[in-house]
């Protein structure tokens, strides 16, 4: 079974930066697709972004773009999210997501890709 705890979230005001990270158990990190995703109260989990396997390639929704930058540590099994210039629209709470055995970065958008889930982690941007 594969686990994933985010940590690194908190209240922050507008342009502020927070940096997010998710551990995640097990032997093969380094073949899974990583995910970071958000669900705001009221609306559906959207895509953030996404990294394949070996961290060369990265994926961006338009609303976050220039602004956050996912990584990874194969060797310490984490992914992070940098996100900088904070804005009130990124308040929700964030999870990452691992889509294992996904070696050629088919649809990272899409949730449903994805077989392991964090709890989540809550961030929260004042104006």
């Amino acid at each position: 079974q594969v686990q994933l705890i985010e940590s690194g979230g908190g209240l922050v005001q507008a342009g502020a930066s927070l940096r997010l990270s998710c551990a995640v158990s097990g032997r093969t990190f380094s073949s899974y697709v990583m995910g970071w995703f958000r669900q705001a109260p009221g609306k559906e989990r959207e895509f953030v972004s996404a990294i394949n396997l070996s961290g060369s390639t990265t994926l961006y929704a338009d609303s976050v773009k220039g602004r956050f930058t996912i990584s990874r540590a194969n060797a310490k099994n984490t992914v992070y999210l940098q996100m900088n210039s904070l804005k009130p629209d990124d308040t929700a709470v964030y999870y990452c997501a691992a889509d294992v055995n996904n070696y050629y970065f088919s649809r990272p958008r899409e949730p449903k890709k994805y077989n392991y889930w964090g709890q989540g982690t809550q961030v929260t941007v004042s104006s």
